[in-house]
């Protein structure tokens, strides 16, 4: 038989891929249209699928593990404190025969309870908690706090087209009428072409048409496999397809249109005269504008874009979007390359953060500093490869999971600064003995307290 198939998610083309008799299919393709009778030809372990799941294992084994700092500081800063506490209460009655061994034991307690880590200890990793929560609230999923911390650096963006930025559906964009036709007239007769067409682009063609057809006027259509269709409409042929269909029935089709522009191009012709061309392309989504926006605010050094569409497509998406680079044509594999050259350019203090949602990111996803899948649309491979999962299919929630990660960082580090203000200000009084127990309870249990309410802001509205 033969069919369209939707391989974006394998390939991150947009474009659907017609395969007829004797023609390979590969798995986790969707059929858009047909009956297809499959051979199998090669074992689960050599599909493409799985191939694509072995590189998301072999990229994440690249990845660095960050070691919690908190957990780091407590494991030196509680036995050198509690040393500290029982050199105070012993030494100086030793040196000084005169001494007051209980006072200076007293002063020791204090210096004890007050060094006590707990406003780090609680309040750090709650922050973090909190920041994940918000998150979460806000349909962003963080995987770790590490990936929530990471987020604060970020220097390069790289997005993903189809899906990501782009709505992975079909719509007419420029219509290039030949001489002594006009827009709509091109457009009513290619929609009337493509009235009995199951697929995508013909679809979209008589979607932006717009106007019931009337089907009596379709005396007669065809689908030309990988080619388009040929129908008769009032009498007259019309057929609507790529050049190679141009080419079967000797349509002279002029030079310059010919492998130019910025989708893919449907030619029309009506008995066997070149009418005009109409445009189909893969529309941005309006958040994406906004994602990009929103994104540079957050002094992000390179927003660049990956594809497996054709360059003009891509050169199209990118120009519109305002994107510093683009590269196009790629292989899963070739995107993984394209990250780890981007990753090289990236200063060791800045993250690099990949955006998709295909099967075929997934490797990428896996590869990048920060992996972030789009959730609603995207593939369990890219979901179980990435560290952010956004539950939406707007790319502006990038810019809101950065600016929920930055505000969790400055509280973790307020946290943090209070903490060890207090503590430090009350060790020194204590050990000379100018601050009594309850100002140490405060250093302890005041300030976990004061530390923990300000954690708890982490739940509120990103700012």
């Amino acid at each position: 038989g033969s069919a369209s198939l939707d391989t974006s998610a394998l390939s991150g083309e947009s474009a659907p891929y017609d395969v007829g008799e004797g023609g390979e299919v590969l798995a986790g393709s969707v059929n858009l249209n047909g009956v297809l009778t499959i051979e199998v030809t090669k074992p689960f372990g050599e599909s493409v699928v799985l191939k694509i799941l072995d590189l998301v294992q072999n990229a994440a084994l690249k990845k660095a593990r960050t070691e919690n700092f908190i957990t780091r500081f407590a494991r030196v800063y509680t036995p050198v404190v509690v040393f500290l506490a029982l050199a105070l209460a012993v030494i100086p009655p030793l040196v000084s025969p005169g001494a007051d061994l209980f006072k200076w034991i007293n002063r020791a307690l204090v210096f004890l309870v007050v060094s006590c880590p707990c406003a780090l200890v609680v309040s750090v990793p709650l922050s973090y908690f909190g920041g994940i929560g918000g998150a979460s609230r806000r349909g962003i999923l963080v995987k770790g706090s590490s990936f929530l911390d990471a987020l604060t650096q970020v220097d390069t963006v790289v997005f993903d087209k189809t899906g990501t930025l782009t709505k992975g559906a079909f719509k007419v964009g420029e219509i290039r009428p030949a001489e002594g036709f006009t827009e709509d007239e091109l457009l009513e007769i290619a929609a009337y072409a493509e009235a009995f067409s199951p697929h995508p682009i013909g679809l979209s063609i008589q979607k932006a048409f717009g106007e019931k057809i009337d089907l009596k006027r379709v005396l007669d259509s065809e689908v030309i496999s990988g080619k388009g269709v040929r129908s008769v409409v009032d009498g007259d042929e019309v057929l609507a397809g790529n050049a190679a269909l141009m080419e079967e029935y000797g349509v002279d089709l002029p030079d310059d249109l010919v492998g130019q522009g910025a989708g893919t191009a449907v030619f029309v012709a009506v008995n066997r005269v070149f009418t005009g061309l109409l445009m189909i392309e893969d529309e941005i989504t309006p958040d994406s504008a906004v994602a990009v926006e929103e994104i540079r605010a957050l002094d992000v050094k390179n927003i660049a874009m990956l594809t497996g569409d054709r360059r003009q497509a891509a050169k199209r998406a990118a120009d519109a979007l305002g994107l510093d680079a683009v590269y196009s044509g790629l292989l899963p594999h070739q995107k993984v390359e394209v990250v780890e050259k981007l990753m090289d350019g990236v200063p060791s203090s800045g993250k690099l953060v990949f955006v998709g949602d295909g099967i075929n990111d997934a490797p990428v996803l896996a590869r990048a500093d920060i992996g972030i899948a789009m959730g609603a649309l995207g593939s369990d491979a890219a979901i179980e490869a990435a560290d952010v999962v956004l539950m939406t299919d707007e790319p502006s929630k990038v810019a809101e999971a950065m600016r929920i990660a930055k505000k969790t960082r400055r509280i973790v580090l307020q946290n943090v600064a209070l903490a060890l203000s207090a503590k430090i200000i009350i060790l020194l009084l204590g050990a000379f003995g100018l601050t009594t127990m309850w100002a140490a309870v405060f250093g302890d249990v005041g300030v976990t307290l004061i530390a923990v309410l300000n954690s708890i802001r982490t739940l509120g509205r990103d700012k």
